[in-house]
């Protein structure tokens, strides 16, 4: 292949759709996505077997499991009656999860990610009432429009930002906070994110491949969860995707001594640190 492993930001979730397809082939997998290889496709598995350095494989296992878990208590606990997945990337949850068919599962994403993935599913069946919306959300005017339209016609909804805050400056995620805040109905948010340390951590180590991809490793707050109290929304769970990954004994050796001890869910500076949040609406 004589053209960049990372071209854009589509072949990134092509990236980690490996990861899952990887997970779904264990005999004691956290999850099964049945989907994953073939939405990776032939480029998707070129981009790991040119990283090198250590396995990172855990943590996305990890923060895939934690927020399946959280989705499914959200849907069934919280009333939800729709699930708005932002920048949506290769992600087949609403195929592979036990979801209600009467619930609304919104996918938005870039036009070309949202067709390939349209393809590949052809002939599969979501197990709820699935809508996909072609936008670019870097556009505000336009997502606030589809977001007024989306929170008109929903009580309970979840939002979901899956790997997508980190690459964005910090003024960026503050403005889609606060847009996302001004709907009644949006009620949740699920998120992750990760500490300075981490992301000066992930830039060392596997830094080009975003950058390949124009999407370098740029939101890390200082403060934690807490960055998104200004915005209108309050913290409610965060779990830890080192734990996680211990609890589901995913972790390489070496970091299994440092998942026991125990850990802030704040503000973790310096310390390499990513984790999943979910907020709520105040």
């Amino acid at each position: 292949m004589t053209d960049p492993l990372n071209r854009d930001i589509s072949d990134t979730a092509r990236w980690l759709a490996v990861y899952r397809a990887l997970e779904t082939d264990r005999p004691d997998a956290a999850f099964r996505d049945p989907f994953a290889r073939a939405l990776a496709g032939e480029r998707g598995w070129q981009i790991p077997k040119a990283l090198t350095g250590e396995d990172v494989s855990w943590s996305f296992t990890a923060r895939t499991h934690v927020l399946d878990r959280f989705i499914a208590a959200c849907v069934k606990n919280a009333g939800v009656d729709m699930v708005v997945n932002l920048a949506a990337g290769l992600d087949a949850r609403p195929y592979r999860l036990a979801l209600p068919p009467a619930l609304r599962w919104v996918d938005i994403d870039l036009p070309d990610i949202l067709d390939y993935k349209e393809v590949i599913l052809a002939g599969a069946k979501p197990t709820c009432t699935l809508e996909r919306v072609r936008l670019d959300l870097s556009n505000r005017d336009a997502r606030r429009g589809l977001f007024a339209r989306l929170g008109r016609s929903s009580t309970k909804a979840l939002v979901i930002t899956e790997g997508v805050l980190i690459y964005l400056m910090s003024y960026d995620v503050r403005e889609l906070a606060c847009d996302l805040a001004e709907m009644p109905s949006f009620q949740h948010w699920l998120l992750d994110i990760c500490s300075p340390g981490l992301r000066e951590m992930m830039t060392e180590r596997m830094g080009d491949v975003a950058k390949a991809a124009g999407a370098p490793y740029l939101f890390a707050p200082a403060e934690g969860p807490a960055f998104f109290e200004c915005c209108g929304w309050k913290t409610i769970d965060v779990r830890s995707l080192l734990k996680a990954a211990r609890r589901l004994n995913r972790l390489p050796l070496f970091l299994r001594m440092t998942a026991m001890l125990p850990e802030p869910t704040g503000a973790q500076g310096s310390r390499p640190w990513a984790g999943v949040c979910l907020l709520q609406r105040t």
